[in-house]
């Protein structure tokens, strides 16, 4: 393959109307919704463990007796939801990659395909890589340090909706 080659836009640069690339964004959102929304129906009935699981590293490190605490009325019914939707855009983040990825590659030349697919790939990899570390590795350390350092008579008593904003 020549250096000509690598610059020919892909498609044999053929362009589309404005309209039809709207059209192809519409369909590829569409897609991505739709998967947010299978994976979160799926996740919703096991809302209230995937909260327990979540605030696990912080509940092993509150003192013997204390629990979270829901401030407003209604955050102990809202706030498993928002960590199932927040769940499913995480889960299904390699395919709203994929979806961004599908309608970019068309415009761009062969070289820079080849070189952003790796970096696409390797991102998402590392991104999970890094959830795992914060939850496995940081959280308990954090935890042990925010806990252990309230002022002597002060109950830590942390707010679900604000623990799930804060993690």
């Amino acid at each position: 393959m020549t250096q000509a080659d690598n610059n020919q836009p892909p498609e044999d640069g053929d362009e589309q109307p404005f309209i039809s690339h709207l059209i192809e964004l519409r369909d590829r959102l569409l897609r991505v919704v739709l998967a947010v929304i299978v994976i979160f129906l799926g996740l919703v009935p096991f809302a209230n463990g995937l909260f327990t699981q979540l605030a696990g590293p912080l509940m092993a490190h509150l003192p013997e007796g204390s629990s979270m605490v829901a401030i407003d009325v209604a955050s102990p019914f809202f706030t498993p939801f928002k960590l199932a939707l927040v769940l499913s855009i995480f889960i299904a983040m390699p395919f709203i990659l994929y979806q961004v990825w599908g309608f970019i590659a068309p415009g761009l030349y062969l070289h820079e395909r080849r070189r952003t697919l790796p970096l696409l790939v390797s991102s998402t990899a590392l991104f999970y890589l890094g959830a795992a570390f914060a939850y496995f590795a940081v959280f308990p350390l954090v935890f042990g340090f925010l806990t252990s350092t309230a002022p002597q008579g002060v109950e830590v008593m942390t707010d679900i909706s604000r623990y799930l904003d804060f993690v």
